[in-house]
């Protein structure tokens, strides 16, 4: 595999990161800012607007970073799809070991779900998996479930990391930059939540900046974990599924009253396993192939094998 001149200067990459960032929440304010399309009548309307103008959004991107980084001049429609991390190869591995290794985060969630189906049957699981079926049900016809597991995950994953990573490794950035900085650029994507809250909402100034403060919070973390993933990993499913992982979940929860005790050695023992496992659990040779000569967005090359 030859490489290709992909270079991209410093400012030109984050100026473009940010401009993306901008541009995905500002396209959700089109339809009645710019276009002047009456309001929408009902939430089913209203996140169906939202969900094209995310598409569209994220349509712009891939675009500006197929132009800045000059993808066409690479042979193949799948060397362009893996610069942004959509790949066949390794699909097991980029499905299963990610998802496991955000679980153990959870273990007192589990915990928890498992007590709360324990009330009705001996064994909580058998409860779990009779509701599974009825649970798929109940959010395929939910628009809320679409956000949060469809459209969210994927536009957002496609935005903030299959596209402004690699223009920013192709800048030369180091790694543990990018990972570190990314996240900066996906809350920007959060911060209209304090404008509803605050302008459209009722909540008062100091109650919508702790809410939106405290969100930011968790999506800063998250969105490290993400830039981890797609840089150790080169595929684009690992943070997909981690995102919509942890949007089914939520955050860590304690409310098995009769299991505190279980709860929080649960939890702590899961946080151990998680950082114990973080690095040979993302171990970029489980992902790919070895690679002696590679482009600038292939930065698991460069990492420890």
């Amino acid at each position: 595999m030859s490489t290709i001149d992909t270079s991209v200067s410093k400012g030109v990459a984050v100026s473009a990161c940010g401009v993306m960032a901008v541009f995905y929440v500002a396209v959700l304010y089109a339809p009645t800012g710019l276009l002047r399309m009456s309001a929408p009548v009902s939430r089913e309307q209203f996140f169906l607007r939202r969900f094209v103008c995310a598409a569209v959004s994220t349509a712009v991107s891939v675009a500006a970073t197929f132009y800045l980084l000059r993808l066409g001049e690479l042979e193949g429609l799948s060397a362009m799809l893996r610069v942004f991390g959509l790949r066949s190869d390794h699909l097991w591995q980029a499905v299963m070991i990610p998802v496991s290794l955000t679980s153990l985060v959870y273990m007192s969630s589990f915990l928890c779900k498992l007590q709360a189906h324990s009330n009705s049957d001996r064994f909580g699981w058998i409860s779990c998996l009779k509701d599974l079926p009825e649970g798929i049900a109940r959010c395929a016809g939910n628009v809320m479930s679409w956000r949060n597991y469809v459209v969210a995950p994927i536009t957002e994953e496609v935005v903030f990391r299959a596209c402004m990573i690699p223009l920013l490794l192709c800048a030369g950035f180091r790694t543990s930059f990018i990972i570190f900085l990314c996240p900066m650029f996906f809350s920007l994507a959060h911060l209209n939540h304090f404008i509803e809250l605050y302008c459209q909402g009722g909540h008062s100034f100091s109650r919508a900046l702790f809410v939106v403060g405290f969100q930011l919070g968790y999506t800063v973390v998250f969105g490290w974990y993400a830039a981890f993933l797609f840089i150790r990993t080169g595929t684009l499913v690992a943070p997909i599924l981690a995102h919509i992982f942890c949007n089914y979940m939520g955050l860590p929860t304690f409310h098995a009253h009769h299991f505190r005790g279980l709860e929080i050695v649960a939890f702590f023992a899961g946080g151990v396993g998680f950082f114990m496992l973080l690095f040979p659990a993302t171990r970029p040779n489980l992902y790919n192939h070895r690679i002696t000569e590679c482009n600038c967005w292939q930065a698991y090359c460069i990492l420890d094998q």
